[in-house]
C-alpha cells in the first residue's frame, strides 16, 4: 500500500485515547509525567504517521517557534476544554480560549515573570528531582516547570503547560572542576 493511502486510512480510524498509545497528553500538559513521556510525545510528533496514530492532526503554523496540533479527542487542561496543543522545544502546552491568563495563573499559584505590553508570562517549578541520564549514567536533575503565557500569534488565547528538562547539577564550590574554572 502506498504512503498516501496509509495516511488516508489512518485518518479514518477512530483515534485511540492518547494514554493507550503510551503518551498521556493531558498528563503531560498538566505536569503529571516526566522526561521519558515528554520524549515519547516529541518523537511521535516528529513522525507524521506516529502523530496521526496518536490522534494529533498537524495544524498550519501561526508561530514559527511552535508546532501545533488539533487533538482527535478533545480534552480538558487545568479545568478548561481544549482540542489544540502546541509543542515548543521542551514544552507541551494546551492552547486555551482564555483572553485573560491572570486568573488561571493565580489559581495555579504561579509567579508572574512578565506582565506588560500585552504579553504575560508566569510559572513555577513543580518538580526538581535527582536522577541519572539513561544514556550515560551521569547524575542529572529532572526539572518540570508549569507555565501560563500569552503570545502575539494567538490573540485571545492562553498557553498553559509544562517544560521538561534534564540539567547537570550545579558545580559545588571547592570541587576540582569549580576550582579549575576559577583560576
Amino acid at each position: 500500500m502506498k504512503l498516501p493511502a496509509c495516511i488516508a486510512l489512518l485518518t479514518l480510524l477512530p483515534a485511540l485515547p492518547a494514554a493507550a498509545n503510551g503518551v498521556d497528553i493531558p498528563a503531560l500538559v498538566e505536569c503529571r509525567q516526566g522526561i521519558a513521556e515528554h520524549a515519547a510525545l516529541s518523537a511521535a510528533a516528529a513522525d507524521p504517521l506516529k502523530a496521526v496514530a496518536l490522534g494529533l492532526q498537524p495544524l498550519a503554523q501561526q508561530n514559527p517557534f511552535m508546532t501545533e496540533f488539533r487533538l482527535a479527542n478533545p480534552t480538558t487542561a487545568f479545568g478548561h476544554p481544549t482540542d489544540h496543543i502546541a509543542l515548543a522545544g521542551a514544552s507541551v502546552m494546551a492552547v486555551l480560549d482564555l483572553a485573560d491568563p491572570r486568573p488561571l495563573a493565580a489559581g495555579l499559584k504561579l509567579e508572574t515573570a512578565y506582565d506588560a505590553d500585552g504579553k504575560f508570562m508566569a510559572g513555577r517549578e513543580v518538580v526538581s528531582r535527582d536522577t541519572t541520564d539513561p544514556k550515560t549514567g551521569e547524575p542529572m536533575i529532572e526539572s518540570i516547570i508549569l507555565s501560563v503565557s500569552t503570545v502575539r500569534s494567538h490573540p485571545g488565547q492562553t498557553l498553559a503547560g509544562c517544560s521538561y528538562s534534564l540539567d547537570l547539577p550545579a558545580e559545588e564550590e571547592g570541587t576540582p572542576a569549580a576550582a579549575a574554572s576559577e583560576g
